[in-house]
């Protein structure tokens, strides 16, 4: 991995999620996670001061070491055990059925095999369990998808992997979930279950 990939995007990204910019849309996705929380791309720990305590451990799916250790202060105030579990959503190493809430907030862009990683989320959440997500997705006009197809090759490396031009609702449904969208400015969000 370069210098940028490993180093600069983890502490980018983080400053552009961080709190006063995105929390208004983390608020309600993490305020639905409840019992053993799988979170999909923990960067630097920005969705624990949300979760409420209803969560009682979060296990961190997070390629960046960079990222993970610039949690280390959110994960010492969060005050419940979190464990990072692996660096690929797409191949968790976690037992059937063990889960009650998978979280992803703008990081389903930038799996690498979104489809696996689904498969994954719907093995390991318990029945009755869900998967809290807010996320972008594809632009829904014909010069939106045009423009998000030609910057993404460029963007795709600046940005760590992030896809513009993918197709996020599609692909969870082609996953087989069911899908309750809750409105957005900006993004699409809300909770899917495969029960």
């Amino acid at each position: 991995m370069t210098v940028w990939g490993e180093h600069l995007v983890p502490v980018a990204a983080e400053w552009l999620m961080r709190d006063s910019v995105t929390a208004r849309w983390r608020r309600p996705v993490c305020a639905e996670a409840v019992g053993r929380v799988v979170e999909f791309g923990f960067g630097a720990g920005a969705n624990l001061v949300h979760y409420p305590d209803a969560v009682s451990e979060v296990l961190a799916v997070e390629p960046s070491r960079v990222a993970w250790q610039r949690s280390s202060q959110a994960r010492a105030q969060f005050g419940r055990p979190v464990t990072l579990v692996g660096d690929d959503a797409a191949a968790l190493d976690l037992d059937d059925a063990s889960i009650d809430t998978v979280v992803s907030t703008w990081t389903l862009c930038t799996i690498g095999d979104l489809p696996a990683a689904l498969d994954q989320a719907r093995r390991v959440l318990r029945p009755g369990g869900a998967m809290q997500v807010v996320e972008h997705t594809i632009p829904d006009t014909a010069f939106g998808v045009g423009l998000a197809k030609a910057v993404q090759p460029v963007w795709g490396r600046l940005a760590g992997g992030c896809h513009v031009d993918r197709d996020i609702e599609a692909i969870i449904a082609d996953a087989g979930a069911r899908w309750t969208r809750r409105p957005t400015s900006r993004f699409i969000s809300g909770t899917i279950r495969w029960d």
